[in-house]
């Protein structure tokens, strides 16, 4: 089966048909971070995903890390999934899950080292999927994604194996090297941002290229 794409770091209306149009089984729109491409403003992510049809996924991708404050967000933004880039504590999520019964969540776990197998995995316990990147967390700014770097695939093929939801990968994905990374993870899905940027713009040839290198 062929993977899901998500297409993250959308900006408009526009950008959104594009992606749809190409095959995108799912699109990220960035909320506030404190770093990072793509941030919009809550009242934009809003009405680009009121756009968007089933059985297309739209992503909240939030840096709250309380359950009141992410679950504020979500209610100016209405996305179907919330994709969490912080690292959360285990508590927040049965919180969540009492705030938002019919929302996906999606964890995301930034790949540094053996640690982050053991993150991962105590995590997938409690939300619908991980999405493994490639941020870093113990920098003054934190990392929370859209760095463009490919971390070790062989640790998320660890959490791919022991996890029991499934798994988005990202992090430097590229028509160049998505078959080695499909053969290395064998993930659910495929996140991407700036593999298929061109000057902060979503590039037609460039995400043609990318699914034509998956098909």
């Amino acid at each position: 089966m062929l993977p899901r794409v998500k297409i993250c770091c959308i900006q408009n209306e526009e950008e959104a048909r594009l992606a749809i149009a190409c095959g995108a089984s799912a699109l990220g729109l960035v909320g506030a971070m404190p770093s990072g491409p793509g941030p919009i403003p809550d009242e934009v992510i809003g009405r680009v995903a009121a756009t968007v049809p089933p059985p297309i996924a739209t992503f909240l991708l939030t840096s709250e890390t309380t359950a009141a404050g992410i679950a504020a967000q979500h209610a100016r933004c209405r996305t179907s999934v919330i994709q969490l880039c912080d690292h959360l504590p285990s508590s927040i999520y049965a919180e969540l899950r009492a705030l938002l019964p019919a929302i996906k969540l999606v964890q995301v776990v930034h790949v540094e080292g053996p640690e982050s197998v053991e993150y991962a995995l105590a995590a997938a316990e409690h939300v619908d999927a991980l999405l493994l990147d490639s941020g870093r967390l113990s920098l003054a700014v934190r990392e929370l994604g859209g760095t463009g770097r490919v971390h070790d695939w062989k640790l998320s093929r660890q959490i791919r194996d022991q996890a029991r939801v499934p798994i988005f990968l990202a992090g430097g994905l590229r028509p160049e090297n998505v078959r080695r990374a499909l053969v290395a993870v064998q993930p659910f899905g495929l996140d991407l941002c700036s593999g298929v940027r061109t000057n902060d713009r979503l590039d037609e040839a460039k995400l043609r290229a990318f699914m034509a290198a998956i098909a």
